[in-house]
């Protein structure tokens, strides 16, 4: 096992080193990865949190379920995407009321929102459908990142569960959806400050952002990113992360770690 005396030799080698860093692709993430765009790689949510388990970047952007899954990552302090209620970007659109539904079409790129969806839906309406290809004919369709915006853009008053919402509504707290996590061991106070200061940029060029991004509509885009969107992983985020955790470990989707988070 790795001491704190190797951990803290091989914190000071990554600084002269380059990274490898890892990213999904989405709307949500582009005022944290300002400036640093060139350095990384993009991957779907799924791909991206099992290259991160199998060690193949060294530090990731990644959906929680990665960090709840796997026990061996440091989360940096400070920075998440998070909602408090409505996000617009991750529903379930649905033919019959909500605890009527028995099938839904997901696509399971996105591990993180199919166990949201999955704990709401048996905490909240008492039921456990069965999940199905995208492709599907179902009662309920699952819908996430980029495709819900433009969905959203698309088709505006077709009957939908907002997760964020339906989340909010029932904890009181808000909804962490990706944090940077680095390997054990690998992150340190230079790495720290420079996603830091990444979000910074992006947080002050989202002007920018909007006017040079294509999802949805310009309004769609700026509603999202300055009203739905948060990007503070603070005090009532790590309760809610802590929250969302204690649902998976009843329904028996991760065993119970301490999440570390380092500055």
């Amino acid at each position: 096992m790795e001491d704190a005396l190797d951990r803290r030799a091989k914190a000071g080698r990554v600084g002269a080193m380059q990274l490898r860093i890892g990213s999904v692709p989405h709307l949500n993430v582009r005022p944290l990865i300002y400036g640093i765009e060139p350095e990384m790689t993009f991957c779907t949510p799924a791909c991206l949190a099992d290259a991160m388990h199998r060690r193949e970047f060294d530090v990731g952007l990644v959906p929680v379920a990665e960090v709840l899954l796997h026990d061996q990552y440091d989360i940096i302090n400070n920075i998440g995407v998070v909602s408090f209620g409505a996000v617009t970007s991750v529903f379930l659109v649905h033919r019959v009321p909500p605890e009527q539904i028995r099938n839904i079409a997901v696509d399971p790129s996105s591990r993180s929102s199919v166990w949201l969806l999955r704990v709401l839906l048996a905490e909240r309406f008492g039921i456990e459908p069965k999940f199905h290809p995208c492709t599907a004919d179902c009662e309920a369709t699952f819908v996430f990142g980029d495709d819900a915006i433009n969905r959203l853009a698309r088709v505006p008053d077709e009957p939908r569960l907002d997760l964020g919402a339906a989340w909010t509504d029932w904890t009181g707290l808000p909804f962490v959806y990706a944090v940077w996590a680095a390997q054990r061991g690998v992150a340190n106070t230079a790495l720290a400050a420079k996603l830091r200061q990444a979000k910074a940029d992006g947080l002050a060029h989202l002007d920018e952002i909007i006017a040079k991004t294509t999802e949805a509509t310009p309004e769609i885009r700026r509603d999202y990113l300055t009203r739905r969107i948060r990007y503070d992983l603070d005090d009532a985020a790590k309760r809610g992360l802590k929250k969302f955790q204690d649902c998976l470990v009843k329904l028996n989707l991760v065993e119970p770690h301490e999440l570390r988070f380092v500055e």
